[in-house]
């Protein structure tokens, strides 16, 4: 039974992250390929490798901290890896490979709006989180605010982005394995939704923080080795290779410079805003805090992270590059063997083809393994965080009020990712022929106008109030959702009507700015006397935001 089920969840990597940088219609048509024998052994290698880990993870997770964050006893380096592996989605390596290809210098602006978002988080979150928080996003925000609106408010905020998340990454890795693994769609749904069950549901975070882990080893592995495979075709000179790069593109030397993305700069801010802020408001990146045992190992964790990070980027930027002369001059990695046609597998294939130009078969059977491991990796960590948003936060905290004991939690939370799992399935098959592009640039785009803001806020101004941070939030989140249906990709390229309502695909512009407008007014002119009060408890918050004193610990094992 296991190992019929490791063999289908292979296409799940690649899909949901390519969707961030595909236009419309780009994951729609695929053709089912032959069956990739390689990838699959290499696939279901991993498989039974995390399975075994998630038994051991089992007989470990005996408490709500050890399932919601590992006890505590994760090191900075082993989480900074981790983190690394639940970023690093397959939109690293697809998906900016892809826009490099495509547009040149454009992919490496994309690339640092992702990135940039990181030391935000060093410098400005890290500490205070771990310092605030125990399980996840909502224990800050709520820390001297109102436990139940805000709790509930914070699990809804989160709920939404991982809902919008777990539907990428399932649509992707069933139109992905029709084209790598010669497998169904339906196949591939089931089978992730499956395995992330099985993760989430027996070995909680430590399972989930070893897949991640060691997917992030696999991927950083796999991307040094194939940019040691094409710099030897070039001969070991970066000069060569962009040279050649400029020589086989299209547009030459325009390639070297940003072009469509710098076009409107309103568009290019809202976009820069959404992917910077809307990375630090993650629940399942958040999450990742408060698996170290204190605030060293948390800055740890992201100057790591930031490094795995910023060096894999830097590579699928080479790789890109590297695809312009490779596959970009070479027939046999397009339809009917017309250069500079439609490419066999679509838009976000040249780092695929690229690995088979240079590694062979082989190689490319390793590398479209690693890049479905990625999906699974992503998908567990977010069915955690949805699951603890519903366990710890609605259930222990709003509706049992903190009486809950630790087995009915766990039982709860057990039940929410068994439903966040069938909810993903049934999601992932109901958008199947959908193109699910706008579903990122939303999950960023609520992230940043309704985590970030009630996160930051909370941290860092004391005259934040309950009344504040409830309808600010509402107001990000509203906003962000509207106008991403208003918007182009939505309105005229779902919907069909002749003309966006909101011109712009990004709506973090508007939408954060708006929160952040909205929770200072009510804030301010909240004279309430729980206001008050709220204001008063900031100083003892302050407190153990700098010292770490009253922080949860980690467990003993």
């Amino acid at each position: 039974m296991k190992r019929s089920l490791t063999a289908l969840i292979a296409g799940c990597l690649l899909a949901a992250s390519f969707a961030v940088f595909a236009g419309p219609g780009a994951i729609e048509g695929v053709e089912k390929q032959p069956v990739n024998i390689s990838a699959i052994a290499m696939f279901m290698v991993f498989v039974l490798a995390t399975l075994g880990i998630t038994y051991w993870a089992s007989k470990r997770t005996k408490s709500t901290a050890d399932f919601y964050t590992a006890g505590g006893g994760i090191t900075g380096f082993q989480n900074g890896l981790a983190i690394a592996g639940d970023y690093m989605s397959a939109a690293t390596l697809l998906g900016l490979t892809s826009m490099v290809y495509f547009t040149g210098f454009d992919g490496f602006i994309y690339a640092v709006c992702f990135f940039i978002g990181w030391p935000i988080i060093l410098f400005l979150i890290a500490e205070r989180l771990r310092n605030l928080g125990k399980f996840t996003f909502a224990d800050i925000a709520s820390y001297r605010l109102d436990q139940n609106r805000i709790r509930t408010f914070a699990a809804f905020g989160s709920l939404t982005v991982v809902c919008f998340y777990l539907i990428v990454q399932m649509v992707g890795a069933g139109q992905l394995i029709q084209l790598l693994f010669g497998l169904d769609y339906n196949t591939a749904v089931v089978v992730v939704g499956i395995l992330m069950m099985v993760y989430v549901t027996f070995g909680g975070m430590t399972a989930t923080t070893w897949v991640q882990i060691i997917k992030a080893c696999l991927l950083l592995g796999g991307g040094v080795v194939l940019l040691l495979l094409t710099l030897a075709h070039f001969g070991w000179s970066f000069e060569n290779l962009f040279s050649q790069a400029i020589a086989s593109h299209k547009n030459g030397v325009k390639i070297m410079a940003p072009v469509k993305l710098m076009a409107d700069p309103i568009s290019a801010i809202s976009l820069s805003l959404g992917l910077l802020f809307g990375t630090a408001g993650l629940p399942h990146i958040m999450m990742r805090f408060f698996t170290v045992p204190n605030a060293k190992e948390a800055r740890k964790s992201v100057f790591y992270a930031t490094g795995f990070i910023g060096f894999f980027f830097l590579v699928t930027m080479v790789l890109g590059a590297a695809a312009i002369s490779i596959v970009g001059t070479n027939p046999a990695f397009f339809e009917g063997g017309q250069v500079g046609g439609k490419l066999i597998g679509g838009g976000n294939m040249p780092v695929m083809h690229l690995a088979k130009a240079v590694g062979g078969d082989v190689f490319l059977g390793f590398l479209s393994a690693v890049a479905f491991a990625t999906i699974l990796a992503v998908v567990s960590g977010l069915a955690l965080a949805g699951a603890s948003a519903i366990s710890h936060d609605l259930y222990a905290r709003v509706i049992k009020k903190g009486t809950a004991t630790t087995e009915q939690e766990m039982k709860v939370t057990k039940y929410a990712s068994v439903l966040l799992g069938i909810l993903a399935i049934l999601l992932g098959i109901a958008f199947k022929d959908q193109n699910v592009l706008f579903l990122v640039a939303l999950a960023f785009g609520v992230a940043s106008s309704v985590n970030f803001p009630v996160l930051i806020l909370s941290m860092y101004w004391k005259g934040l109030t309950t009344r504040g941070a409830l309808w600010g939030g509402i107001a990000g989140l509203v906003s962000s959702v509207g106008l991403v249906i208003l918007s182009p990709t939505v309105w005229v390229k779902i919907l069909g009507n002749p003309a966006a309502i909101f011109p712009y695909d990004h709506p973090a512009i508007v939408s954060m700015s708006l929160a952040f407008f909205v929770t200072w007014l009510l804030s301010v002119t909240d004279n309430s006397p729980r206001a008050a009060k709220e204001k008063d408890a900031y100083e003892e918050q302050y407190i153990r935001a700098q010292t770490g004193l009253g922080a949860a610990a980690a467990s003993d094992h």
